[in-house]
């Protein structure tokens, strides 16, 4: 009797240049990956999205932030694995093999974020994947000290962004670098720390903008470009704003969603607001590759009205790791095989439109060594389960940090999501009119 031998084969689509690893060489990181052993894969720091082959197996990690999507594709001779950024990305592929028949968009997978996924490339049944947890943080573990948290987070941020600069000026120390800029909490934070690292390195802090957007309709300047140059005056500032105007018929929801491959509302509005950004800067700015932007800072900080989401409560935040992070968590019966959860799913919101403009993005935020300060926060001890307290914790323990690691007093103002900023509520509303169903319905019909 001859027992068939299945071949399995792997196609990685996925562009080497898009990782951002500081501390090592992709092939280290990669090696990494290979390991299969979660301390390996926790030490390597930065954005990545990797893979592995030995044999038959194949192991894949990545960061927030940067998607990585696959596909199980079936051969006569064997499995096929594609791995890709993009949803598109594997369609394309699987058309330009004839496999298109067997491509859904419900049926690609995303990699979960801090988890080790090892896919086996056995044949017919195909086995589920093996999913290793790499990134374990501790929670609660610091003082109820504000300053020393706000500190210990806002110097974990500074120790990234001062990394993330080492990059750029191996290759250009006049690269020009924008913060795409609200003046809320986190981007005002993160444009703060930029010009102070700027300024301990001897640089000329002029190649650095905060760059802000502004949907008019025959009104003035947005409520975020109000609120952006407010900041920037209050700190001495202000000559860094740079003003990026857009009127309402330039933004297309279905253009969105066709960059995003995702329709939940929330996401679809801020990523919609983010294109338009990107989509200025470009024009404005032809050769321009960097820019960095503050998502995640909401998640690390818990700074969602929990009100405005029934399936939530306090305790459910305060009591599960990493919820804004990871979602439910990848054994939950609600966790998205074809989108992971939490901002593993969401950051798309931010990568894709910088992607698809030619950006290399920057998400300081969302890299495991400051969520891993932030999860230490004894938030329970600080607030109490008080909502209120809550919301308020994460301007003090910012405001605080920023002020001991880059010695400025920065404003804080109330919390105001980007895609509600960027426009009068009249036009927000004529624009983001569609429901999650029909926004589903935009993405089916994009890949019919």
């Amino acid at each position: 009797m001859t027992t068939h031998a299945y071949v399995g084969r792997l196609v990685n689509l996925l562009d080497p240049a898009g990782n951002l690893i500081f501390n090592m060489s992709v092939d280290d990181a990669v090696a990494r990956v290979g390991s299969g052993d979660a301390a390996q894969v926790r030490g390597i720091d930065g954005q990545f999205a990797l893979l592995h082959q030995q044999g038959h197996i194949v192991r894949m990690a990545r960061s927030i932030g940067r998607p990585m999507r696959y596909f199980l594709a079936k051969r006569t001779e064997g499995p096929c694995l594609i791995v890709a950024e993009r949803i598109e990305e594997l369609a394309q592929w699987l058309r330009q093999e004839g496999l298109d028949d067997q491509f859904h968009p419900s049926y690609t997978r995303m990699v979960p974020a801090h988890h080790i996924t090892e896919i086996a490339l056995l044949g017919c049944p195909d086995p589920n994947p093996k999913l290793t947890r790499y990134f374990d943080p501790a929670r609660n573990r610091w003082s109820t000290d504000i300053n020393e948290i706000g500190q210990r987070y806002i110097g974990a941020l500074a120790d990234e962004c001062q990394k993330w600069l080492d990059t750029i000026d191996r290759t250009d120390r006049r690269s020009p670098i924008g913060v795409m800029f609200s003046g809320g909490i986190d981007s005002g934070a993160l444009f703060l720390v930029l010009y102070h690292l700027m300024l301990r390195r001897g640089q000329s802090p002029a190649r650095l903008k905060a760059i802000t957007l502004s949907v008019r309709n025959g009104e003035g300047l947005s409520p975020d470009a109000q609120q952006a140059a407010q900041f920037l005056n209050d700190v001495d500032l202000g000559l860094f704003l740079e003003v990026i105007d857009v009127a309402p018929e330039a933004l297309d929801v279905r253009e969105t969603i066709r960059v995003i491959e995702d329709y939940k509302p929330l996401d679809v509005q801020s990523a919609t607001m983010g294109l338009a950004l990107c989509r200025g800067i470009r024009q404005r700015y032809p050769d321009w590759k960097f820019l960095a932007d503050g998502d995640g800072g909401d998640e690390n900080l818990k700074d969602y009205p929990i009100e405005d989401n029934p399936e939530l409560t306090i305790r459910s935040v305060l009591n599960n790791q990493m919820l804004y992070h990871e979602g439910w968590g990848v054994n939950a019966i609600k966790h998205s095989l074809t989108y992971s959860g939490g901002q593993s799913r969401g950051h798309v919101r931010t990568f894709a439109p910088a992607r698809v403009c030619g950006f290399s993005g920057f998400s300081p935020y969302a890299l495991p060594n400051v969520i891993e300060v932030a999860e230490g926060i004894p938030f329970i001890e600080l607030t109490d389960w008080d909502h209120q307290k809550l919301y308020q914790l994460k301007g003090e323990i910012v405001r605080r940090g920023v002020e001991a690691v880059t010695g400025i007093t920065m404003p804080v103002f109330e919390k105001r999501r980007f895609q509600h900023g960027a426009a009068e509520s009249t036009t927000f509303q004529t624009l983001f009119a569609g429901t999650e169903r029909a926004y589903r319905d935009t993405l089916n019909s994009i890949f019919s």
